[in-house]
């Protein structure tokens, strides 16, 4: 450090302690960053396999998506796993009946969450509350009645079976998406969508998602229409639902009504409260321990969700920002 930076801090310690606290900004996303790049190097020396750290991904990628409702906007919605579900029926249906094509799967798994979410949107967000919680579960639990009932079209209770994610051709290179080459592209998406989440969380579109959860009758005094705002953030949850759901699909080649199911819906919620709802990377850190939870904890006990739950009542009442939330508190302190 230079002679003259080293006066500068002395005489101004609150811009010391500013630069510190940008530093540690950078410093976090940087660590996970690097954490998730690196994942097939170091997470089978801890008992781990690609396959579980993919589906951590793919879940966290839903629960991020939940989490414009939940976390930014303040409405807590029990329809995720409807999308998420959709999603990966539509990447199944179109790999068996439309082409052979990856990408253009996980595609239909976006349009066809996305379309769902924006055409029930008008609908759910004319409620509040719990009335808003009671008809995403009814739009969730329809939707997983269909998928059961329509055996013909979508294997019915046994689920969605005879379809396996197809090689990606790069012109002279070909992706074959065996696990490790899968889990990249999962992460690929998972990186862009938490971009576009990102600089949305900054523009003026994203502060009014918070307005409507910290004031929604003041912003509808100004003239801004709340329900519009929330039916975007509605349609934008499916699309990143449907575009988890698709990956999750292609992941098994295997996708099942479970899936649609509103237990599911619980579990993102879950993993969103666990992880830190008002934070960015707190549904991703719920996912994983979740998902830790379910695959380390179910080898020792069947009643691994006890132990889950007891966590979960303890994380809200005495952390109630989350586990990213008393990790910060500990740093700071």
């Amino acid at each position: 450090m230079s002679a003259t930076q080293s006066v500068n801090r002395a005489t101004n310690p609150g811009n010391a302690g500013g630069e510190s606290a940008a530093n540690r900004r950078l410093a976090v996303p940087a660590i996970i960053w690097v954490a998730l790049l690196t994942v097939p190097v170091w997470f089978p020396w801890l008992g781990g396999y690609n396959l579980l750290a993919t589906r951590a991904l793919t879940l966290g990628l839903a629960a991020m998506g939940l989490n414009l409702l939940l976390g930014t906007s303040g409405a807590l919605s029990f329809g995720q796993a409807a999308f998420f579900g959709l999603g990966g029926y539509a990447a199944g249906e179109t790999l068996m009946h439309l082409a052979p094509s990856t990408p253009l799967a996980i595609l239909m798994g976006i349009v066809v969450g996305g379309l769902a979410a924006g055409l029930l949107g008008p609908i759910a967000v004319r409620l509040r509350g719990i009335y808003f919680s009671m008809i995403t579960i009814a739009f969730g639990q329809a939707f997983y009645f269909i998928v059961v009932n329509w055996n013909g079209f979508t294997g019915g209770e046994d689920g969605l079976l005879g379809f396996n994610r197809q090689p990606i051709d790069l012109g002279n290179f070909a992706l074959k998406l065996d696990s490790v080459q899968y889990y990249y592209l999962v992460l690929l998406c998972f990186a862009v969508v938490a971009g576009l989440i990102a600089l949305l969380l900054r523009s003026p579109l994203g502060h009014a998602f918070i307005a409507v959860r910290e004031n929604e009758r003041r912003l509808n005094f100004l003239g801004v229409g709340a329900r519009n705002l929330l039916w975007i953030a509605f349609t934008l949850s499916g699309m990143i639902g449907g575009l988890a759901g698709a990956l999750y699909a292609l992941l098994n080649n295997f996708i099942s009504p479970a899936a649609l199911h509103w237990t599911l819906s619980g579990d993102f919620v879950m993993m969103c409260v666990l992880g830190g709802m008002r934070s960015f990377w707190g549904p991703l850190l719920g996912a994983i321990v979740y998902v830790l939870a379910e695959n380390f904890l179910s080898s020792y006990t069947d009643n691994w969700m006890t132990a889950l739950g007891i966590m979960f009542i303890l994380i809200v009442l005495f952390f109630p920002k989350g586990l990213l939330g008393m990790l910060r508190t500990q740093v700071k302190s």
